[in-house]
This record gives C-alpha cells, sequence and structure tokens, in this order.
C-alpha cells in the first residue's frame, strides 16, 4: 500500500496507467466508511482523518486486474 498527506486545497486524483489502452477506476472509503467514486483526473472530497482509495487498472485485454490502495489522511 502507499500513504500520503492532504489538505483541503489538495483535492484532485490522477491515476495514469503504464498502457494508455488500460481502464482505470478508483473508490474512496472515507473514515465514515461511505464509498464513493472517484473520476480520474477530477477532484475528491476527503474526509477528516484516514481515506482509503483503491485504483483498480484493468488491461486492455479486459481480464486481467490489479488493485492498488493508497490511504490519504486529511489533517
Amino acid at each position: 500500500g502507499y500513504t500520503a498527506t492532504t489538505t483541503n486545497a489538495t483535492n484532485t486524483v490522477m491515476a495514469i496507467p503504464a498502457d494508455a489502452n488500460a481502464k482505470i477506476e478508483i473508490t474512496n472509503e472515507g473514515p465514515s466508511e461511505e464509498v464513493a467514486t472517484v473520476v480520474n483526473g477530477r477532484a475528491v472530497t476527503w474526509e477528516t482523518g484516514a481515506n482509503t482509495l483503491t485504483v483498480k487498472v484493468t488491461a486492455a485485454n479486459g481480464t486481467t486486474t490489479k488493485s492498488y490502495v493508497v490511504t490519504v489522511t486529511k489533517s
């Protein structure tokens, strides 16, 4: 997993796959355990505390997937 810290001023999430034909899905689970879909490259609303981003990458073949977890803590 990966970690990062943020404030209200830093709220954009961008995931760039190595293969331009891959598909990216991002979800954010905040401390209240609500899960929200995040549009790649757009702003996300962080809750105070630890937010768990899951970035799921689906390869161009449509079947191979890999997920990455990033814990983003808002102070």
